[in-house]
């Protein structure tokens, strides 16, 4: 069993990561001090350490230091907020294994952990920092995703070899698990500034409250909780390309704030007077219908032809049928690395039944299911056995998101909430849309009561 340290003064947050990575099967400690850490690693056996970078006596950069004068190499992995992405970069030349971004994505997190735990410990690595930031950085993106053999792939990397060498801002629009940031990221990758950062942001997942702070940054008692400046991803972006996924979610009152800050190159941060000059590209990205939800006042016409200079449609996987088979092998190779299996291939049964299903999931489906299923398999090949999750789930009758108007939304999601006895994450696999929005649009059309 892995030993973990977190160095975190957030104690409630820090308490939650325990408990989380407790259930991953790791042996975790805490400490909310340097000082502390430092006793804990001299005196305890640790295998990785997860660092706040801000901490109440010294920052994690000190911690790092400490380390490597003590002759300690133990890999260490530095978190950290938008505002302080120079200083996590700054720490990686120094010898930390790599960095995640508060709020930290769960599966992004333990992926680097296990990378981290993997690696054999360095004590420098400037030429590395840039390949292990997968934000930003303008490596070949090879080993991470597969972009297809198929007519609709083509196409679709046409465009995005065509548009990247631009200015345009770019509207990603495609069902759920289709693969629109890895898009968004080759576009920057291909671009002219892809030597400079590279901010995801999840609009989906931001608070309507914080959306302005997470977008523009505040200052010092800006209001209640905030008691550091922060920098916001504008500025963070700076130079570079910020991409907003599921920007159809969206508060009116932030899409007016996003508006202006596209069209004047400048941003304020809340509580500041000081206008910011910023030079980003946007790319944004949505499961939605925009223009449906202009219609229903949802959405700013003025943002939406602001953001839709360029538009890229992704196509589904049941689209991309001489992809399914490349893909599920891409999987299993990914999946054969993570688990240390050795596994061949599929055998005829189970190919014919990947070919035929129609992944209304699309690709984060099928990964979740080759994973699955490798690690299931006892024999050379992936046989239908595995492959239970395709017999039992229901194919995707109803049209994948986005869905055309609103009379047809509410009956597709209530005909997908009745297959499946009204498991909500199984409907929204069956819709092509992830779970928030599908509790999105229960809540839009009062659905909520009446379940």
């Amino acid at each position: 069993m892995k030993s973990i340290l977190i160095v975190e003064d957030d104690i409630t947050y820090s308490m939650i990561l325990k408990a989380w990575l407790t259930k991953k099967g790791f042996r975790v400690q805490s400490a909310s001090s340097i000082a502390r850490a430092q006793k804990m690693i001299e005196s305890d056996a640790i295998d990785l350490i997860l660092s706040d970078l801000r901490l109440p006596d010294r920052d994690g950069i000190d911690l790092l230091k400490w380390m490597r004068s003590h002759g300690r190499m133990t890999p260490l992995i530095i978190m950290t907020g938008y505002a302080d992405i120079q200083s996590a970069v700054q720490a990686m030349k120094l010898g930390a294994q790599d960095y995640v971004a508060k709020p930290v994505n769960p599966d992004e997190l333990l992926k680097k952990m296990e990378e981290a735990l993997k690696t054999p410990p360095r004590e420098t690595a400037p030429a590395a920092a840039g390949k292990t930031q997968d934000k930003t950085s303008p490596a070949e993106p090879a080993s991470d995703f597969l972009e297809g053999e198929s007519d609709a792939a083509k196409q679709l990397y046409n465009y995005v070899k065509l548009v990247a060498p631009t200015n345009l801002s770019v509207l990603i629009n495609g069902a759920s698990g289709t693969g629109k940031e890895y898009v968004a990221h080759r576009i920057h990758q291909l671009s002219k500034r892809a030597n400079h950062p590279f901010i995801a942001i999840d609009c989906g997942a931001i608070p309507k409250e914080l959306a302005a702070s997470e977008f523009f940054g505040h200052v010092k008692g800006a209001f209640t909780g905030a008691l550091t400046d922060k920098t916001g991803a504008f500025v963070a972006a700076n130079g570079g390309t910020i991409f907003l996924d599921e920007i159809g979610n969206l508060s009116y009152e932030v899409q007016i704030q996003l508006l202006r800050a596209l069209q004047e190159r400048k941003i304020r941060p809340i509580g500041s007077n000081k206008e910011i000059q910023v030079d980003v590209r946007l790319v944004a990205a949505t499961n939605e219908n925009l223009e449906a939800a202009i219609e229903r006042g949802n959405f700013r016409e003025d943002l939406y032809h602001r953001i839709n200079e360029f538009t890229l449609r992704m196509p589904q996987l049941k689209d991309r049928h001489e992809d399914i088979l490349l893909f599920a092998n891409f999987f299993l190779d990914q999946a054969n690395r993570e688990m240390d299996k050795h596994l061949t291939g599929f055998d005829e049964a189970a190919s014919r039944a990947l070919t035929e299903y129609s992944w209304p999931g699309n690709l984060r489906q099928m990964k979740n299911i080759v994973r699955r299923a490798t690690l299931l398999a006892t024999g050379k090949f992936i046989t239908i056995n595995e492959l239970s999750d395709l017999r039992h789930a229901t194919p995707a009758t109803t049209a994948s998101m986005p869905l055309r108007n609103e009379e047809t939304e509410k009956q597709q999601i209530l005909e997908a909430l009745r297959q499946t006895g009204n498991n909500k994450s199984r409907a929204a696999q069956i819709l092509g849309i992830d779970r928030k929005t599908l509790y999105n649009k229960l809540k839009l059309y009062n659905l909520s009561d009446t379940l």
